[in-house]
């Protein structure tokens, strides 16, 4: 994993793609708050969003 990201940002970095920084960590941010709200109260309301 670790290994995966190194290459990530060395990518971003030699071919200035530093446009795609905010999106991946958007993409992530959503994933975690699924992740985590799918056994609270919450979840109903999280889903309706989606």
């Amino acid at each position: 994993m670790t290994e995966f990201l190194r290459d990530l940002w060395d990518f971003m970095r030699v071919r200035k793609k530093f446009w795609l920084a905010p999106i991946i960590i958007v993409l992530l941010m959503l994933g975690a708050l699924i992740v985590f709200a799918q056994g609270s109260a919450m979840a109903p309301f999280i889903y309706t969003l989606f």
